[in-house]
């Protein structure tokens, strides 16, 4: 229970910081925007708005799916994780696809829109990336520690976000230094490539979670390992799993003694269960205690 506790601790940190993060950003384009007209600086504004939308629905998925178990949802709330995740991927490619049509269009634009106050505009874009790249690495902490993939999904959005930063750095000083103003389109379609190819990753997973998909090979040879050496326990069957969210629901059957005490028998089985827990702290897991076959 603590690991799940911790787990839920570590998600709510990550969407919290997440949502703190792009309203700073906000408030420091709109100031940038004020200061200098920049079309570029508007950009990255109208991306930092929309970050706020989809940080502040992936905290409110992350508090909901943090819900106990309840009568009308015996095995908790984490599948709201996996639509949220669904709809941030579906939410990534339409934007990846905004990004690579602007990109291409002020590409064969005979007149590409002027740059202006580049100094103004490389200071906030520093601050941004400087910002949006703790926020990432923090993500991808809490990420590989829990399995959330609402915070995969927020951190691969922000990572996004990254490359036209610094695309959009590259640009004001090209602009400034020597005139260019191209470099940032350029940058803006290697980032629309980059962030299709992983919201089809992570919209993959989530739509196999909300398939009742079996967890991944290693998760389940790791669990029949423990099973098959436990002991006590002479064998076991009917080991299915299914992720939802950021948790693996465990159903195991394990042989026991058909001699044994109750007592001991129960003492077994949770030991077992404490076992894959504490090795696998996403795992909820069930145990059926069977008598041993003959041979």
């Amino acid at each position: 229970m603590s690991d799940r506790v911790s787990g839920i601790g570590l998600n709510l940190s990550a969407g919290l910081a997440s949502v703190t993060v792009a309203v700073t950003l906000v408030a420091l384009k709109l100031w940038a925007l004020g200061a200098t007209s920049s079309l570029s600086v508007a950009a990255s504004l109208a991306d930092s708005a929309l970050d706020l939308m989809m940080s502040a629905a992936g905290l409110a998925a992350i508090i909901y799916a943090a819900r106990p178990a309840d009568e009308d949802h015996a095995f908790g709330h984490t599948s709201v994780e996996d639509l949220t995740a669904l709809g941030q991927s579906l939410f990534i490619i339409v934007s990846a696809g905004a990004i690579a049509w602007a990109a291409v269009s002020r590409l064969l634009a005979e007149t590409p829109p002027p740059l202006a106050a580049e100094h103004q505009g490389i200071a906030v874009m520093v601050a941004s990336v400087a910002l949006t790249l703790a926020l990432v690495l923090w993500q991808r902490r809490v990420a590989r520690k829990t399995g959330s993939r609402v915070v995969a999904a927020d951190s691969l959005h922000y990572m996004g976000d990254l490359l036209p930063s610094l695309g959009a750095i590259a640009a004001l000083w090209a602009s400034a230094r020597f005139g260019l103003q191209n470099i940032d389109s350029v940058v803006a379609l290697a980032a629309a490539l980059m962030l299709a190819t992983g919201a089809l990753r992570i919209g993959r997973g989530a739509w196999d979670a909300l398939m009742d998909r079996s967890a991944d090979r290693e998760t389940i040879e790791g669990i029949a390992a423990l099973a098959s050496d436990f002991p006590g326990v002479q064998g076991f069957h009917d080991l299915k799993t299914r992720t939802a969210g950021s948790r693996i629901f465990v159903h195991l059957h394990i042989e026991l003694d058909g001699d044994l005490p109750l007592r001991d028998a129960h003492a077994i089985g949770a030991a077992l269960r404490r076992k894959i827990i504490a090795t696998y702290p996403q795992c909820d897991v069930i145990i059926h205690k069977d008598v041993a076959r003959e041979t």
